[in-house]
């Protein structure tokens, strides 16, 4: 798989036991652009930061116009 990061969708954060951003962003594999949703967990106090989540988006294609 050779992903390439085209740009952010959306963010999101939640204040929990340090901050969880939920984070959707294009990329492209293959010519195909998708969307892709991750959810990363971050504690700076702690020097933590942990990637929860990361997967594909809903089914349907990237607009290229946003």
């Amino acid at each position: 798989m050779d992903l390439r990061f085209n740009g952010l969708v959306k963010t999101e954060e939640q204040v929990v036991a340090g901050t969880m951003y939920y984070i959707t962003l294009e990329a492209t594999d293959d010519s195909k652009k998708s969307k892709y949703e991750t959810k990363i967990w971050v504690k700076p106090w702690l020097n933590f930061k942990e990637l929860q989540e990361f997967k594909l988006g809903s089914d349907e294609p990237a607009n290229a116009s946003a």
